[in-house]
């Protein structure tokens, strides 16, 4: 039986109900197990390799991403891991030219010494031809600027060029779009973000059908150690059961924030995929089942971003999105590259009818 979103979410990766038994385990500690003297580890042997809390929380998403899934410590161990396992000396990535500013950085850095050419390609295209391309990493909507590429046409492409696929679905996490439904070969995705949605987990995941891809994955974290610890796993779970809840209000607050910028002749570059004046609009609602709650707009400088936030009393400065607090995060202080005055704002659960009022008066006090 097909369950819908909210359902799903509520029960992924629980045990099968056992008298007595709580519905969600607490977290197991250990980092050792027993072994047996003669044949060795049985279900766990040593926590960087297998380990019960962190099995619960991939089974979980598994079940909102539909594929096997391994889960990481942050999000950039996620990525760093499928990058190494999947790239080699002489091949060329194809990275988007706007999506996560830590992936160029590592791609110009530590790809670049190990003889891996990178093709900077825009989320929202002109896309180049893939020839010779071995893997193409799509991020969809892109962090930070929003825009939103076609999966199914460009997954398409890549594999009549010979080329592997893999989609950053960060923003818009499983319950916004499934890419290995839509032709990707591989998802990544920081649950850091959205996924947990409470600003108390690092944490990062990939998933995949193909268990050779996935397995390589699979031993290049077992070789590093780049695994999330138990207590994150657990809280990881725990959390991923009001996703649902969450993503709802967090899209709503995002279409009235969205609406009240857009009214504000001294507010620029307004973009949230969810709105139909949006260049990305046309892809996303085909694409999508929901639009994240974020948005992204432009002051105009350095100074009024700051003044905005400093008026601001339920928006936090802070580098992080998707969690229930509103945030917004001047994205040049990181290096990135955008505007001075441009905001990504993260739309929390509160009650729009304050968040808007609260929003007015700060770009009001900074105008």
């Amino acid at each position: 039986m097909s369950h819908s979103d909210g359902t799903r979410a509520v029960h992924a990766g629980l045990p099968a109900p056992a008298v007595g038994e709580p519905f969600l385990p607490g977290p197991v500690f250990a980092a050792p197990y027993h072994l047996d003297p003669v044949t060795g580890p049985g279900e766990n042997g040593y926590a960087r390799t297998e380990h019960p809390t962190r099995r619960a929380l991939e089974t979980a998403i598994e079940a909102l991403e539909g594929a096997p899934t391994l889960a990481f410590a942050s999000g950039q161990a996620a990525i760093t891991a499928l990058l190494l396992a999947v790239l080699r000396t002489g091949d060329t990535v194809a990275l988007p030219s706007d999506g996560y500013f830590t992936v160029r950085a590592f791609a110009e850095g530590t790809l670049r010494d190990l003889g891996v050419k990178t093709v900077l390609v825009p989320t929202a295209g002109p896309y180049p031809d893939f020839t010779g391309v071995r893997l193409v990493l799509l991020e969809t909507p892109a962090n930070p600027g929003l825009d939103v590429c076609d999966v199914r046409a460009l997954s398409a492409a890549a594999h009549e060029a010979g080329a592997l696929v893999a989609v950053d679905n960060t923003t818009a996490t499983p319950l916004g779009q499934n890419p290995l439904a839509l032709g990707a070969d591989l998802v990544v995705a920081s649950g850091t973000k959205a996924l947990t949605g409470h600003s108390d987990v690092l944490l990062g995941y990939v998933s995949a059908h193909d268990p050779t891809l996935l397995g390589k994955v699979e031993t290049w974290r077992k070789q590093t150690g780049a695994v999330p610890g138990a207590f994150d796993s657990w809280l990881a779970h725990r959390s991923i059961a009001t996703l649902d809840l969450r993503l709802a209000r967090q899209t709503a607050n995002a279409a009235a924030v969205a609406g009240l910028l857009l009214s504000r002749s001294d507010v620029t570059g307004v973009r949230w995929p969810g709105l139909p004046s949006d260049p990305s609009y046309p892809i996303a609602s085909a694409q999508m089942r929901r639009i994240p709650g974020i948005v992204s707009f432009d002051l105009g400088s350095a100074e009024r971003a700051g003044r905005f936030l400093s008026a601001a009393r339920l928006v936090f400065a802070a580098t992080s999105f998707g969690g229930v607090h509103t945030t917004a995060d001047r994205r040049a202080q990181w290096g990135d590259d955008t505007p001075p005055g441009f905001l990504r704002f993260s739309c929390g659960i509160e009650d729009a009818a304050d968040l808007l009022a609260d929003l007015t008066a700060a770009l009001d006090a900074s105008a």
